[in-house]
């Protein structure tokens, strides 16, 4: 078999929870680069369980206290930390679209209904490119 004509495979590495946190904190606005599939999908899961836990705290409190400011609070706060993960998770989601040798740009295609989410998903858990591509090397 001939070795000098097939892509070079990197290594995996492992990114977990609170390490994908981290570097997506870290990028929170940085939409070059690239990022693997455990990268994005722990950040999602990190957003899921933060907008839950406000959700149901806010929820909780205006029940609670029947629409009187403390309730009105923690509405606002619940948008004020759903509005501060606006800009990490689409720069995440456009890193993703990057790993796989696509623009990000292609984040737009969500705006199509059923379709457009479906697509969107499946990329989002394909392979990415194990080699470089145009938007840069994937992370070792």
């Amino acid at each position: 078999m001939d070795t000098y004509n097939q892509p070079q495979q990197t290594p995996y590495r492992y990114i977990g929870f609170g390490d994908a946190i981290q570097i997506c904190l870290r990028k929170y606005a940085t939409f070059s680069g690239r990022a693997d599939r455990a990268e994005y999908w722990w950040w999602m899961l990190f957003n899921f369980i933060i907008s839950a836990v406000c959700g149901i705290i806010s929820g909780t409190l205006l029940v609670i206290f029947k629409g009187s400011f403390i309730g009105s609070l923690f509405t606002l706060l619940n948008y004020a930390v759903a509005l501060a993960f606006v800009i990490p998770s689409l720069a995440v989601a456009w890193r993703r679209m990057h790993d796989i040798g696509k623009g990000g740009g292609w984040y737009f295609i969500n705006f199509i209904p059923l379709v457009g989410t479906i697509i969107w998903i499946v990329w989002c858990c394909r392979k990415g490119e194990p080699v470089p591509n145009r938007f840069g090397a994937p992370e070792a």
